[in-house]
């Protein structure tokens, strides 16, 4: 009787090592970690608009249209309520990214506004938020790339045997990736000239 509660004990020991189980769950954490460094980026973005707004705003005849519509796309933005679930929602991932397109636009056209008027280029404030703004831009790049990474490595995990047995007895589905409506455009970084 010893000998086959052994034998059973190796068995299941054997079966739980290959399951996948462990791993589903680094992979898992694993991409709540990258989905948290994604929304602390696009947090910092957000945080520098209003003093990047008020700088823009101590100019003179700006165009106001631009500045509503940089203030209106960053109130939408950080409208959306961020909950670690977000991530998991496909249609709720979409109308996030859609705030932060929109978002990413009007401060293009904002950018593009502002080499309209020369007492912006020589504004030392305006050029430092400008900097801090193209490092935040560059560091969302980075963290949706290690985003997307860490989704394709756990959706890929979690379809291969055993593990696919595994993930659809514990509840555990494929994430929904990031998106991009307009493949074409994003492939070309905006050119903004300051005249440097």
């Amino acid at each position: 009787m010893r000998g086959w509660r052994l034998m059973l004990a190796a068995a299941v020991t054997v079966v739980l090592a290959g399951c996948g189980y462990n791993e589903i769950q680094s992979r898992d954490e694993a991409v709540k970690a990258a989905w948290s460094e994604v929304l602390s980026q696009y947090q910092r973005r957000a945080d520098l608009v209003p003093n990047l707004v008020n700088t823009v705003k101590g100019e003179a005849n700006f165009e106001q249209g631009t500045l509503t519509r940089v203030i209106e796309a960053r109130a939408k933005a950080t409208s959306i309520q961020v909950t670690p679930e977000l991530a998991n929602d496909p249609a709720a991932l979409q109308k996030f990214q859609q705030a932060q397109g929109e978002l990413s636009s009007a401060l293009s056209r904002l950018l593009v506004v502002s080499e309209n008027y020369p007492n912006l280029k020589t504004n030392q404030g305006f050029q430092d938020l400008l900097a801090q703004l193209e490092g935040t831009e560059n560091r969302i790049a980075i963290a949706r790339n290690r985003y997307i990474k860490a989704v394709q490595d756990y959706n890929v995990y979690i379809r291969q045997i055993p593990q696919n047995l595994t993930a659809r007895v514990m509840g555990y589905k494929e994430k929904p990736q990031f998106t991009v409506e307009n493949e074409a455009a994003v492939k070309e970084p905006p050119k903004v000239d300051f005249g440097k």
